[in-house]
């Protein structure tokens, strides 16, 4: 199906070429061969130990799938895998790392842990995309070695850590959640908001939310995440609406009395069930098993904020923008518009720059209260507020629909 081909080609092996151009363009910057004394595991970053936990899974996975002669399910989770969790979230929270600064443990276990993905995925797919696989063995590799040449990766059970995999996968939940709630209201990810509320349905979720709240506020942009009890009734109030498609095979002449005895379920009922899954309920002297899967479970809008639920996990996202929140969104915004700026004039990545802004009333108090921030990001060694003249350094940046100019130059 040349459709499925198109697909396959826009989301893995272009996802893969843009994460491996990634790596590539800061190792050679760097001078990171691959051939550096490793870094010790237990050493590193709960986010590398994730991901090399996730891939001897995935190594694990694609073997037991090509040994049972189902190489659609293993080429369908290396996609998963570089996809949605090497891609989309390693490389995306790890970003910084690769940036600037001098080589030191932490950039080391980077390049390393990205190396390693990298080249056991080549090796993995070897199988079902021998062409791909082979140039990005290669190119990983800086040698004509074909990848066919070598032995198929094992698995590392030691390094398989299921509970951190489920706290990430927990991490991932949220913050799609909250994406997912901004975009609902247009509000862009740049735009910074103040407060994500997260009702815990037991002490189990409650540590893996306080272990993962960095992440979670780094990449929602959010300023606070606040862990509630579930049944706080103050905080989020939750209904339920049956599923009728699947009650009624289930429970038969009986569905209509189950559908009344889950509409009125309370709060702390609702709560057991996120919880447990399933809830018994009493219909005519009769025990009825409800599973979560049987509903949907719905939380109520608060005034100023927005709410979602997916299976056991809720989130309250308020949404007001105060004018301290404005001020650093538009900060942000600036940062976006002069980084493609340089990329549009061919600036390298290690180039100084010089900034000067014309007055404008949207952009001159987030000059002044964010130049540190401003001028770190895009490499500014002066940032200012002052006559712009017009000549060919100077551009015109659409901000939030108003056009504000601004003279960029090189630093000598």
């Amino acid at each position: 199906d040349e459709a499925g081909v198109q697909e396959v080609s826009r989301k893995l092996f272009s996802t893969l070429y843009n994460t491996y151009s990634f790596f590539a363009l800061y190792a050679n910057v760097d001078g990171f061969t691959g051939a550096e004394p490793a870094v010790d595991m237990k050493s590193l970053p709960e986010i590398d130990r994730w991901i090399l936990s996730l891939l001897n899974s995935l190594v694990k996975e694609v073997e037991e799938a090509l040994e049972d002669y189902e190489p659609t399910k293993a080429a369908r989770a290396i996609s998963e895998f570089v996809c949605d969790n090497l891609s989309n979230w390693y490389v995306r929270l790890n970003r910084k790392r690769f940036w600037g600064g001098e080589m030191n443990a932490d950039k080391l276990a980077a390049y390393q842990t990205l190396y390693k993905c990298l080249v056991t995925v080549a090796k993995l797919m070897a199988p079902v995309s021998p062409f791909f696989a082979d140039r990005l063995y290669r190119d990983l590799n800086r040698s004509d070695r074909s990848v066919h040449l070598e032995l198929f990766p094992e698995a590392d059970l030691a390094m398989i850590d299921k509970e951190l995999e489920d706290r990430m996968h927990l991490a991932q939940t949220v913050t799609s959640m909250v994406l997912a709630l901004r975009r609902k209201a247009e509000i862009k990810v740049r735009q910074p908001l103040q407060k994500i509320l997260v009702p815990a349905v037991d002490d189990r979720q409650c540590k893996a939310l306080e272990a993962i709240k960095g992440l979670i506020l780094s990449e929602v942009n959010v300023k606070e995440l606040e862990i509630v009890g579930d049944d706080d009734k103050s905080i989020l109030v939750k209904r339920v609406k049956p599923d009728f498609k699947k009650l009624g095979p289930k429970f038969g002449k009986q569905m209509k009395q189950v559908a009344a005895a889950i509409q009125a379920l309370g709060q702390q009922e609702i709560s057991c069930l996120e919880r447990d899954g399933k809830i018994t309920l009493m219909i005519d002297g009769t025990e009825a098993s409800v599973d979560a899967a049987d509903v949907e479970i719905i939380s109520e809008d608060i005034p100023g904020w927005l709410v979602a639920n997916e299976g056991n996990v809720t989130v309250a996202l308020d949404i007001t923008v105060t004018p301290s929140l404005r001020q650093e969104g538009v900060a942000r915004e600036i940062v976006n518009r002069v980084q493609n700026l340089r990329k549009s004039r061919d600036y390298q990545i290690t180039d100084r720059i010089n900034i000067v802004f014309a007055a404008s009333q949207l952009t001159d108090d987030a000059v002044a209260g964010y130049a540190d921030y401003i001028s770190r990001q895009v490499l500014a060694d002066t940032l200012a507020v002052g006559e712009v003249a017009d000549d060919e350094l100077t551009e015109v940046l659409d901000i939030d629909g108003i056009d504000v100019k601004v003279r960029i130059t090189l630093s000598k």
